[in-house]
């Protein structure tokens, strides 16, 4: 595991300022062209509305560990309002010594998987990292609708920058917060590239002008 370094001024402001309305529209057209639906939302406060008018009341939802879902209150609603099936909630209740196979199968194909992603491409690329990989798979494939909300901070232009924004921007500020909230390091263990959609309005993307998460 790599040892947190401080962020490059520079190299932090580049990550972390939502982009101009012209980078978000040739974004935003790509990744339609790529069989990912596209939503706009001016604010967090909005993304959180849209996210949950496409969840129907009921339910089965699912989501790992994001700052996008935290900071929006998207996650807080998913687990305590009573209006969905939460399955973060459900794991956290059940023993991992002895469920560890219902946990996996539980949480590998979620009805909607919630979350987000660590960079998006001009060229229409969702790119997310993980340090067990716990996500990827119903972001890949194993979740029926998946649904992220993407500040649109973490556009850039190609793949290359994709991962350059993963290990020199995301990755620090999530290794902090992993070793504050659970005492140990994160890691770029695994990387999920989405170039494109196989099935119709399975993923769907709220691009939010308002810098969210990592």
């Amino acid at each position: 595991m790599s040892e947190v370094q401080p962020l490059n001024s520079t190299l932090g402001r580049g990550f972390s300022a939502p982009a101009e309305e012209v980078r978000v529209t040739r974004t935003a057209a790509a990744l339609e062209s790529n069989g990912i639906t596209v939503l706009r939302a001016p604010n967090s406060a909005e993304a959180k509305r849209t996210v949950l008018d496409l969840i129907p009341a009921g339910s089965q939802v699912h989501h790992g560990a994001s700052q996008s879902l935290e900071a929006s209150g998207i996650a807080e609603e998913i687990e305590s309002s009573g209006r969905y099936e939460s399955l973060r909630s459900r794991v956290f209740g059940m023993d991992r010594a002895t469920q560890a196979d219902e946990i996996r199968r539980l949480t590998a194909s979620p009805d909607v998987m919630l979350g987000s992603v660590h960079a998006v491409t001009e060229t229409g690329s969702l790119v997310t990292a993980s340090a067990s990989g716990s996500q990827l798979g119903p972001y890949a494939s194993g979740a029926g609708k998946v649904i992220l909300v993407v500040g649109t901070q973490k556009i850039v232009p190609d793949l290359k920058e994709a991962l350059r924004r993963i290990d020199e921007y995301a990755f620090p500020l999530e290794d902090a917060r992993a070793q504050a909230a659970y005492g140990v390091h994160s890691g770029v263990n695994k990387v999920l590239i989405i170039n494109r959609e196989w099935t119709p309005d399975r993923i769907t993307v709220v691009l939010c002008d308002e810098a969210l998460g990592f």
